[in-house]
C-alpha cells in the first residue's frame, strides 16, 4: 500500500479538468514517467506556477468541486502519481477520476464544502496534511494550526486502495 499524506498544494478552484491536469498532447506517451514533467502545465490560477516548489514538493492536493471532470482519461492520476502525489481532497470529484484514483491505489477524499474551507485556512507553504488511513482521518497542520477531518470511503475503494489499485486487486482474487 502506498504511504499517504506530505506537502499540500492548495488549488483554489472549481472544475479542474483532466486537460489541465495533464495536456492531451502528452497522452501519446508510452510510459508514466513522460508524463511527469508536464502535470498541472496548463492549469491557469493566480499565483500558480507548475514548475514551483509548491507544485514539485506536494504530496496532498486540496482543491474544490468537481475535481477531474472533462475526458475519462486514467492519465490524470498518472500524473499525480508518478509525482508522489497520492491523496487529492475535494468536495467533489467527477465519477471517472474518483474511480481511477482507487483504481490506481491512490485516495480521493471527498469532504463537505464548509471542511474544505476550513482546509483552505490553512493555504500556507508549510501546510502539511497526515492521513490517518485506518482510521479515516485527515489532519492539518500549518503555522495557523491544525485541524482533523473524518472522511468515508466504500469497503470497495479501501480494498483497492490496500491491494495497490485495481490491477494487483484481480489478480489476487481471479
Amino acid at each position: 500500500m502506498k504511504s499517504f499524506g506530505g506537502k499540500v498544494l492548495f488549488l483554489e478552484r472549481s472544475d479542474i479538468n483532466t486537460d489541465e491536469i495533464i495536456p492531451a498532447k502528452y497522452l501519446t506517451e508510452i510510459s508514466k514517467e513522460a508524463l511527469g514533467p508536464h502535470m498541472l502545465e496548463d492549469l491557469r490560477l493566480e499565483g500558480f506556477d507548475p514548475n514551483g516548489s509548491g507544485a514539485k514538493d506536494a504530496k496532498v492536493i486540496v482543491t474544490r468541486a468537481n475535481f477531474g471532470c472533462g475526458s475519462s482519461r486514467e492519465h490524470a492520476p498518472w500524473v499525480f502519481e508518478i509525482n508522489d502525489i497520492n491523496v487529492v481532497v475535494a468536495s467533489g470529484f467527477a465519477r471517472i477520476f474518483r474511480q481511477n484514483m482507487f483504481n490506481c491505489g491512490m485516495l480521493a477524499i471527498e469532504l463537505p464544502e464548509a471542511d474544505i474551507s476550513r482546509l483552505f485556512e490553512h493555504q500556507r507553504a508549510d501546510a502539511k496534511i497526515d492521513v490517518d488511513y485506518k482510521n479515516s482521518r485527515i489532519t492539518i497542520v500549518s503555522s495557523i494550526g491544525s485541524g482533523a477531518f473524518d472522511y468515508h470511503i466504500s469497503e470497495f475503494d479501501r480494498a483497492l486502495i490496500e491491494a495497490g489499485g485495481w490491477v494487483e486487486f484481480a489478480d489476487a482474487r481471479y
